[in-house]
């Protein structure tokens, strides 16, 4: 059974960084694209930043230049981020997928797997 398990998030000032990471368990191989989502009350869940089997990583253009995604030989996913600011307030939530290759972050409905997220809270 697939788990996959976010921790690192927490409030910080606008202009301060964060690490996020994503523990999987349950992956068979390296073959899944794995991403980062975000969700505010009212909004869908939004694509921020994927990294696929090659380690080929692709960002919503909110987040170009400022956040990092990464993942390791055991699917540990990671998200560095950098110059927060207060509209990247958001649960964040882990997400993988059953294919090598990720095309972008995508959507929600394009992934499989989901953690139970982890809020990040950046004031201003």
């Amino acid at each position: 059974q697939v788990q996959l398990v976010e921790s690192g998030g927490g409030s910080v000032q606008a202009g301060g960084s964060l690490i996020l990471s994503c523990a999987a368990s349950g992956l068979t191989s390296s073959a899944y694209c794995m991403a980062w989502f975000r969700q505010v009350p009212g909004k869908e869940r939004e694509g921020v930043a994927s990294i696929n089997s090659y380690y080929t990583p692709a960002y919503a253009d909110s987040v170009k230049n400022r956040f990092t995604v990464s993942r390791d030989a055991q699917n540990t996913l990671y998200l560095q981020m950098n110059s927060l600011k207060p509209e990247d307030t958001a649960m964040y939530y882990c997400a993988a997928r059953s294919t090598p290759l990720c095309g972008g972050p995508g959507v929600q409905k394009d992934y499989n797997y989901w953690g139970q997220g982890t809020q990040v809270t950046v004031s201003s």
